[in-house]
């Protein structure tokens, strides 16, 4: 393919660095360019008009071109456009967004500490525990467990935390003090015979075992996504997270809620801990906190987190952390707005009300011959695609099959993910039957195109 020297792709091709992209075939095929979006939908600049069926990100929960988010932006950049919330100053925005925050959550928390994206919300994190282990006098006891194809952003901590091998290779990570437990993924990890119960019951052993071979006294947190997402949308076996939790307990080991994706109604609940009865220290938050209509992210500590940090920054003098952005003031409101409209527009329920729909829909390609499993919860959920269903195995090389299949649904007007071997699906939160129909319709024309190409 040539590109026109003077076209809008040829110019990304010659300045713009991707993340997440092949760099030498991206100089070949160059660019998507996506010009303008509208509720469930987004349009590039050649007129094509396509269902975001991954809500960008993970993250446009209220849908594209919501003008009460564009107002409050607008309105918050004429009155105070920016301000930062170092050295004992704060301002309304700021304020409001941390007092939301902390009665939103479904366990009692203390304070919110804003970021600008999940990444530096978990990166923050780690740097949060360590000063907590120096402040309690604890300094043996700083590694964190992740688990394998969990996803906690891409920093140089958190791309450690991430447990996805092509977020470490050529990195040079993960970095000492991060280690990996178990994927809780039954179709994949589980044993012959081996229920979902006993699987789960497998996965807090080899945490238990894990914590005891590296000592109690080194292991200070545990992360995890209630349901996994950039990882493959793996949902956790039965009894899985009572069982990880009664772990931690045993060990004093902290336990840290990865919500930037599961949050703000993604699995038919507010927060994906409610949905499986996690009882976190610490949450991060980001991506449908503002539907990334701005940047921005928070974690949420409890007072147990809470208090050993704030001593430890009076001995010391100040807490010596901080970004020019945290809390901005036009992220913020926008974010507030973001909020309100998911209250009052009640898409939490909608999610709730239209995640059967959903997942019995996108179920209905399992008779599909290339199709695995389907799996998923609330309105959030993968296609695994395979050669063989009893063997479990793809095309090689490895995820040359989803992206194969990824492309052909997006050239029949649906954009989804690629991850490994699987496509992935999040639509925003107004999402209605039609859509679903549309979706699961451009996937299944999708895959017979890839089939008759076998």
């Amino acid at each position: 393919m040539t590109l026109n020297p003077n076209s809008i792709e040829a110019r990304d091709v010659a300045y713009h660095l991707h993340s997440y992209t092949n760099a030498r075939r991206h100089e070949e095929i160059g660019p998507i360019v996506i010009e303008s979006g509208e509720g469930m939908h987004v349009t590039d600049t050649d007129g094509n008009r396509y269902i975001e069926a991954m809500a960008g990100l993970w993250s446009v929960a209220v849908g594209f071109g919501e003008k009460r988010l564009a107002e409050a932006a607008a309105r918050q950049m004429q009155k105070l456009n920016f301000y930062h919330t170092f050295t004992h100053k704060s301002h309304t925005p700021a304020i409001e967004l941390a007092e939301k925050l902390v009665a939103m959550a479904p366990v009692p928390m203390s304070k919110a500490y804003f970021t600008n994206s999940g990444s530096e919300a978990n990166d923050t994190m780690v740097k949060l525990v360590r000063y907590r282990s120096n402040a309690l006098g604890q300094p043996r006891k700083k590694k964190i467990i992740s688990r394998i194809k969990g996803y906690h952003g891409v920093t140089l901590a958190s791309a450690s935390l991430t447990g996805l091998p092509n977020n470490h290779r050529a990195f040079d990570l993960p970095m000492e003090g991060v280690l990996h437990t178990t994927c809780p993924h039954h179709w994949r990890e589980g044993r012959p015979g081996e229920s979902e119960e006993d699987f789960a019951t497998r996965c807090a052993e080899d945490l238990d075992a894990l914590i005891e071979a590296e000592g109690p006294d080194t292991v200070a947190a545990f992360i995890g996504e209630p349901v996994m997402g950039a990882g493959g949308v793996i949902v956790p076996p039965r009894g899985y997270w009572q069982k990880i939790q009664a772990v931690l307990k045993k060990h004093d080991v902290l336990l840290v809620a990865d919500e930037v994706i599961c949050g703000f109604g993604r699995t038919g609940r507010m927060f994906g801990c409610e949905t499986y009865g996690i009882e976190p220290d610490i949450m991060t938050l980001s991506k449908a906190l503002s539907s990334s209509y701005l940047p921005i992210s928070a974690l949420l500590i409890n007072e147990r987190v809470y208090a050993p940090v704030a001593e430890q920054s009076s001995e010391i003098g100040t807490f010596g952390h901080g970004y020019t952005a945290s809390g901005h003031p036009v992220a913020a409101a926008v974010a507030l707005e973001n909020l309100a409209i998911i209250e009052e527009k009640r898409l939490v329920e909608h999610a709730a009300e239209i995640a059967p729909y959903f997942q019995e829909a996108l179920g209905s390609l399992q008779d599909h011959p290339l199709v695995g499993e389907v799996r998923g919860v609330g309105l959030i959920a993968a296609v695994e695609l395979v050669t063989d269903k009893a063997a479990k195995v793809a095309m090689q090389p490895p995820g040359s099959m989803a992206a194969a299949a990824f492309g052909l649904i997006q050239k029949n007007g649906v954009i989804s993910r690629a991850i490994g071997d699987a496509l992935a699906f999040c639509p925003p939160l107004i999402v209605e039957r039609e859509h679903v129909d549309t979706i699961v319709e451009a996937t299944r024309k999708g895959l017979d195109q890839l089939q008759a190409t076998l």
